[in-house]
């Protein structure tokens, strides 16, 4: 009789035990997949936002550039067709989703470096209260801050891999004649717009590439 009490004591303790294991089993599935989740939203919301200003900025690119056109008098429209050195790529390079991110963030920072070389030419060039200065400074502001989330977004997704630093301070262009001047900041203008369209179809790639691919990697298979 004390025999078959302890058998169904044990019995009663293997079967607990494995109502147990099962409920941590689907609790540790359940939470993987919250984290998961979690962690893809904070992606693509963050990806969401780095877009929409890519697409601001890239808008307001357009504008400048006829702004620029229409200030810089006659010939404007042969300026931005002619070739210039050091004008950063507006091609974005690596093979790794962290190196096209580092790439994007590298490069915005080369761009803004030669928006302040084309501000200071044409607030030689042009009166104080002209237009171009004003929409040169509001898209050079706006691009700081698409290259802290930029930077933001990097950090987000690779948190134990540190943005590469620049070879080096960005080359610009030597002094220059009138001439010369609106010819590179035509030129630059140009670029940067290509560059922004560049940027957002590769965040388009990112979003299906990195943020899905979180969730994918991240749940488990039962």
């Amino acid at each position: 009789m004390n025999g078959h009490v302890k058998s169904m004591h044990c019995q009663t303790f293997k079967d607990l035990a494995t109502t147990l294991l099962s409920l941590l089993l689907v609790m540790a599935v359940y939470s993987t997949r919250t984290v998961a989740a979690s962690r893809n939203q904070q992606c693509g919301n963050s990806l969401q936002q780095t877009v929409r200003l890519t697409r601001l900025v890239q808008k307001e690119s357009v504008d400048l550039i006829k702004t620029y056109k229409a200030s810089q008098g006659e010939m404007s429209e042969l300026f931005c067709k002619v070739s210039v050195n050091n004008v950063p790529d507006p091609n974005i390079s690596g093979l790794e989703s962290s190196e096209r991110i580092a790439s994007v963030y590298t490069q915005l920072q080369a761009f803004l470096a030669h928006f302040k070389r084309v501000y200071e030419q044409q607030t030689d060039l042009q009166l104080p209260m002209s237009p171009l200065l004003t929409e040169l400074t509001t898209v050079s502001a706006r691009s700081r801050n698409l290259a802290a989330l930029i930077n933001s977004f990097y950090q987000s997704l690779f948190p134990n891999l540190p943005l590469p630093e620049p070879a080096g301070p960005t080359t610009l262009p030597p002094p220059q004649n009138v001439f010369q001047q609106k010819v590179y900041g035509c030129v630059v203008l140009k670029t940067y717009k290509e560059f922004l369209s560049n940027v957002t179809r590769e965040l388009r790639n990112i979003k299906s590439k990195v943020c899905r691919g979180r969730t994918q990697m991240n749940t488990p298979f039962y």
